[in-house]
């Protein structure tokens, strides 16, 4: 009786013996950032016929997407329609780094890939030229010289800004928009927006709104100089007059790449100096 009943519940309710799962061997998990070190750019060589960079771009025919890039995997076949987000990269440091060389490599980089790049500084920085970016020994590269960056698409034309892959900016510490800029052209139109400035003032504060882009960047890179009284790396720029106002244009014969140990002597010596200054000049006012 008890046999019957097995034999009847084996029917009823069958067994099934599990699958043989076979599972390979654990692959280690792991995350490459290619932006986790970035390159010395000052020691820069350009890449010949990058595959990935290889066709200069071209005008569009009516009809045809600005930005076509081919998929690389599933997820971007869906997203084809839409704009990619582009970059942004800081070079920052003090005066006399190489922050503007450095940028004028990048660009120049860029544009032997077959990228379409164009270039931005300050209308105010008028020390060398006013229609092109001169570094300090001389390297050159013409410019748009502009007051502000929101008037650049304007200047240069839609159809050309449209065309445009990478965008420099130099002495970016002088644009109150740079913000905002960088944010649209990045994040909304697909720009490569490569920013160099000042991140800190003769008094180590703030300098506009560079350090306010840090944020949005997917690179920041801090150059430093050679400190001109000993030679050891500078991370500061010391003024050398007694001028206070925080805009003052000038070169060498203004500023000097500093170390802390010099600079924190070198303010010493800035206060004494006009402390004596100012004594001389309510001396002069009370003889006369």
């Amino acid at each position: 009786m008890l046999s019957t009943i097995s034999r009847m519940k084996s029917m009823i309710f069958p067994t099934f013996s599990p699958p043989s799962l076979h599972f390979p061997k654990t692959i280690p998990f792991a995350i490459f950032s290619l932006a986790s070190k970035e390159p010395d750019l000052r020691n820069l060589r350009t890449l010949q016929n990058p595959k990935f960079l290889h066709l200069k771009p071209t005008m569009p025919s009516p009809g045809t997407p600005i930005f076509s890039t081919p998929s690389r995997n599933l997820h971007t076949e869906t997203s084809q329609s839409s704009s990619p987000c582009g970059e942004v990269h800081v070079i920052v440091g003090p005066m006399f780094a190489g922050k503007t060389t450095t940028l004028l490599r990048r660009i120049q980089s860029e544009s032997s890939n077959g990228r379409t790049v164009a270039v931005i500084k300050s209308n105010k920085d008028t020390r060398y030229a006013l229609d092109s970016i001169v570094t300090h020994d001389g390297m050159k590269l013409p410019c748009w010289a502009l007051a502000n960056l929101s008037s650049f698409r304007q200047k240069i034309g839609p159809d050309a800004y449209d065309q445009l892959d990478v965008i420099g900016i130099d002495e970016a510490q002088f644009f109150e928009d740079l913000y905002d800029f960088c944010c649209e052209a990045a994040d909304r139109d697909g720009k490569t927006v490569i920013v160099a400035g000042l991140d800190g003032n003769y008094l180590r504060r703030s300098f506009g709104s560079v350090l306010d882009i840090i944020p949005l960047a997917d690179s920041v890179m801090k150059l430093t100089a050679r400190c001109e009284l000993c030679g050891k790396r500078a991370f500061f720029t010391l003024r050398k007059t007694d001028e206070t106002q925080t805009e003052l244009i000038g070169g060498a014969d203004v500023y000097m790449p500093v170390c802390r140990q010099h600079y924190v002597n070198g303010q010493v010596v800035i206060e004494a100096t006009r402390s004596v200054l100012e004594s001389q000049k309510l001396q002069c006012g009370s003889y006369t």
